[in-house]
């Protein structure tokens, strides 16, 4: 079970601002203090395209590998969260718990605080996208070639913009629409270790490979109907993960 390093991105700008709206949404007074602190008057939803904004700079090239992490075919959750326990890559999971881990130091200075604050948005959506969390041998899908509507794409495109950006919404009107948890979801989800979010993005990207069986399979109303849903929950969760990831970090 390995990363393997491919350029890509997740969610595109629409995805990943409407996870930090929804996470936003849910911050404790005490969260939302220490945020506004480090970002001073940036949103969590416009700080969350940052991880892809520097990737223009190649001194940030070491953050490539951040953005996702690859396993082998078919496991348990009991395989997977086992690997995790001794896996040592520069991957999705590693550097999410390193950034929690430095961002809950009170010593931190302020300009890693605001680049960590900053990768940790953008890598905890990344990894709700299901292409980021998923198994290797096709680049993350990037190599699975489709035709969306016509157009020439790949399985990975299609979800981390194509998909979402045929909604034509804007980013808080789509948040709104998918920010309906309750107070108990909320808790229930806050709960869950990042184990179970990379799991279940895993799962659902098996799916959606098996459901490409031809080349330059036609993707268009049909696929969107069956998939709308899936994607739409990936956000909603991929928000409330995230804002409860920060308020246990600020808490």
């Amino acid at each position: 079970m390995f990363a393997v390093p491919f350029q890509l991105k997740a969610w595109g700008l629409l995805g990943h601002r409407i996870v930090g709206q929804i996470a936003e949404n849910h911050l404790t007074k005490k969260a939302r203090m220490a945020i506004k602190g480090i970002l001073g008057n940036e949103s969590v939803a416009m700080a969350a395209n940052y991880a892809d904004f520097i990737k223009s700079d190649t001194s940030y090239k070491y953050v490539d590998s951040w953005h996702y992490i690859n396993f082998d075919n078919g496991l348990s959750y009991q395989a997977m969260q086992a690997y995790l326990t001794i896996d040592t890559i520069a991957d999705a999971y590693t550097k999410m718990v390193f950034l929690s881990n430095e961002l809950r130091k009170k010593n931190l200075p302020q300009d890693k605080k605001v680049l960590y604050l900053k990768l940790l948005i953008h890598i905890a959506g990344d990894v709700h996208q299901p292409m980021h969390s998923t198994a290797s041998g096709d680049r993350g899908g990037n190599d699975i070639k489709v035709q969306w509507f016509g157009q020439p794409s790949n399985l990975h495109r299609v979800w981390d913009s194509d998909f979402i950006e045929m909604q034509q919404l804007s980013y808080t009107e789509y948040a709104a629409t998918l920010d309906y948890a309750t107070a108990q979801e909320f808790v229930l989800l806050q709960s869950q270790p990042i184990s179970k979010w990379l799991f279940d993005s895993y799962v659902i990207s098996a799916g959606l490979r098996a459901d490409i069986t031809q080349p330059n399979q036609r993707l268009g109303y049909e696929y969107n109907f069956k998939y709308l849903a899936t994607l739409n929950e990936q956000l909603r969760i991929g928000g409330l993960h995230l804002g409860g990831l920060l308020n246990d970090i600020f808490k």
